[in-house]
């Protein structure tokens, strides 16, 4: 799922773009659409082509160009995919057309399409070739360098269907939103819908949500439930990475959610009040930035006043990027990685911005420290943690030993980043000693990333109940089916699969019969008709039980292969040889009668144990060599004798 974010100066067209591509009106407030400026977020979405021929769905936050509420498209732009940056042609390049350029070069939005929108206003085509020469020296050197640029018209649809196309292909060569099993959603909106409570929007990112999970509320702390997830008006179950995700969350009201506020599971996110970042300073700000600077801190969708504390320097000039920690009087979610603007709370201002190094620093920093600045330095590069998790992440499950050497970590710096990430749970041991304290890791122990482990078992217990489903009849899937429907895990080894297995064992979600694995509490059920259809079988063997019908005899009684197997399952009958069954109380009554003529008489043939039953050879020949395979009996000539 794929965000696109508009951008660009005020009355250029961006809403009236979006209405032309979607259908759909962003504007979706009274006073938006009686001003015909956009003044708070938008949303729309449409299909767009991909290069493979598809369509794939794709949501648009329109944001306002206004400079009164720029601070309001900072709380959208943040989590999109691609850029459509609109400039209108009929007056080129305008002062938030180059603030809202610099915002997207800060954050490093790299995918994007330049619409030339209002084409039908110019008659003049070398006035249009002029504007976009002007536009590209304005992209030179920014994230939208290389942008295409399309001529389009909302007004009279020209253009419009080369846009889509450009921008299916821009989308086709963005990477896909990781699945790190650590949702967060951080909270654009904030409504109430009558009968249903309150709802939360914005862009998900690193992980699922899923209808019924509990969630909390970050940073306050408030816990509640998902009621329903929705997806561009549509009822989804699972909202995944990248999608524009409505969330209905019950046990909380209104009032206690705030926009920048964070949608997260408990206990994957801590909240802080103090940030180690990296800092550029855009090139046209007219004063050097100074040491202990009130800002407006904009991360995420929150927005919190800030002071920042410039290390390594008395100041920074225009152009110029440096350290700096940020000392936030309200406390927020925030990953290292993370970009972030800067704005001079008045007059209002975009400062500049860049990436989160440290999000938990654990004191405040000597301002001349070489050694804090170093430390930085080392750390926007990856921490032992990040590099850690990402060779696990490449090799998916594997000995600790293995991710330790493709690390290329020292050993120092190994063993303290698999204890941090063995402390935050994202390293786990799936073969650990249970005598050994919790965390604690051996080289070859068998370790994977808690993403890939809860994907893998999630998709185990899918495939055990879907195999419920589809056989409510059998008492479960066998250890190779299951292996087999799992092989689109490439790196799935026996090894991960045995342990795996044993994991959810151990954890009650399955449990192992012989080669067969089921749901824990999994029972064969059986309709009345077919209930039915096994207590008249059972009366014909009640009927004859030492002569009782064939295996295919039953099958024809009971007019299905699968009920007949579970007549097994359910230890009804007992099979001594393919087409030869007992009910288990008449196979236990001949087992006890075998042993005690043995023991009286130390050998039996197979004519004595006939004549004692007052059966055919046909069903004695079968029981004793199956009384011969299981270790019961062994045979001696023509005679058998006890073996056990």
């Amino acid at each position: 799922m794929r965000v696109i974010g508009t951008a660009g100066h005020v009355d250029h067209g961006k809403s009236t773009l979006v209405e032309a591509l979607t259908g759909i009106h962003p504007d979706r407030l009274k006073e938006e659409q009686e001003r015909e400026m956009t003044i708070d977020l938008g949303f729309a979405w449409l299909s767009l082509p991909s290069p493979q021929g598809n369509e794939e769905e794709v949501g648009i936050v329109d944001v306002p160009g206004h400079r009164d509420f720029i601070e309001n498209m900072l709380a959208g732009v943040g989590g999109i995919d691609a850029a459509l940056f609109v400039v209108a042609a009929d007056e080129g390049v305008m002062p938030q057309t180059r603030e809202h350029l610099a915002i997207l070069d800060i954050l490093q939005i790299q995918g994007g399409v330049v619409a030339l929108t209002k084409v039908d206003l110019i008659d003049d085509v070398d006035w249009l070739e002029l504007v976009e020469n002007d536009l590209r020296q304005v992209l030179a050197g920014t994230v939208l360098e290389n942008a295409p640029i399309v001529r389009v018209s909302a007004r009279t649809g020209a253009g419009l269907a080369e846009l889509k196309s450009v921008l299916g292909a821009v989308l086709a060569e963005r990477p896909p939103r990781p699945d790190l099993n650590r949702p967060r959603l951080p909270i654009d909106r904030a409504f109430t819908i009558a009968g249903f409570g309150s709802v939360v929007t914005g862009t998900l990112s690193d992980g699922s949500l899923r209808v019924g999970e509990e969630i909390e509320i970050l940073p306050k702390g408030l816990r509640g439930r998902i009621r329903g997830l929705q997806t561009h008006k549509q009822k989804e179950q699972v909202a995944v990475p990248g999608s524009r995700t409505a969330v209905n969350i019950s046990g909380l009201s209104l009032d206690q959610i705030t926009r920048g506020d964070v949608v997260a599971h408990s206990g994957d996110y801590l909240a802080t009040q103090r940030l180690d970042v990296r800092f550029r300073l855009l090139p046209d700000i007219i004063q050097p930035l100074q040491h202990n600077t009130e800002v407006k801190l904009f991360i995420g969708a929150a927005e919190v006043v800030a002071r920042l504390r410039l290390l390594g320097s008395e100041e920074l000039f225009p152009g110029e990027s440096g350290w700096l920690q940020l000392e936030l009087n309200q406390p927020v979610i925030a990953v290292r990685g993370d970009h972030y603007i800067l704005r001079r709370p008045s007059p209002g201002e975009t400062l500049g911005g860049g990436k989160v190094v440290d999000p938990h620093p654990d004191r405040r920093h000597k301002r001349f420290s070489q050694a804090t600045l170093e430390r930085l330095a080392a750390l926007s590069q990856g921490t032992p943690g990040d590099i850690l998790l990402q060779a696990l992440l490449a090799l998916g499950a594997a000995p600790l030993k293995d991710i330790i050497a493709r690390s290329n970590l020292e050993a120092e710096y190994a063993r303290q980043a698999v204890q941090e990430l063995g402390e935050l749970g994202q390293l786990l041991n799936l073969e650990g000693d249970a005598s050994r304290s919790a965390g604690a890791f051996a080289p070859d122990d068998l370790v994977i990333s808690k993403g890939l482990w809860e994907q893998i078992s999630a998709r185990m217990l899918h495939e055990v109940e879907s195999y419920h489903r589809a056989y409510p009849l059998r008492r479960g899937i066998s250890r190779e089916e299951l292996k087999s429907r799992l092989k689109e895990f490439t790196r799935f080894s026996p090894r991960l699969f045995n342990a795996a297995l044993r994991q959810l064992v151990a954890s009650g979600e399955v449990q192992e019969n012989g080669p067969l694995v089921l749901r824990s509490g999994h029972t064969i059920q059986l309709t009345p008709q077919q209930q039915n259809s096994l207590d008249r079988l059972l009366k014909r063997f009640a009927a004859a039980p030492y002569a009782p019908p064939s295996y295919k005899e039953c099958q024809e009684e009971l007019g299905s292969e699968e009920l007949a197997a579970a007549t097994l399952e359910l230890d009804h009958l007992v099979a001594v040889a393919p087409d030869v069954v007992f009910r288990k109380e008449d196979y236990e009554h001949m087992l006890a009668d075998v042993r005690r003529l043995m023991q009286q008489q130390g050998t039996l043939s197979v004519a004595q144990v006939r004549d004692h039953f007052n059966t055919s050879r046909r069903y004695i020949l079968a029981l004793l060599e199956h009384l011969d395979a299981i270790g019961v009996t062994i045979r001696d000539g023509d005679v058998r004798r006890l073996k056990i």
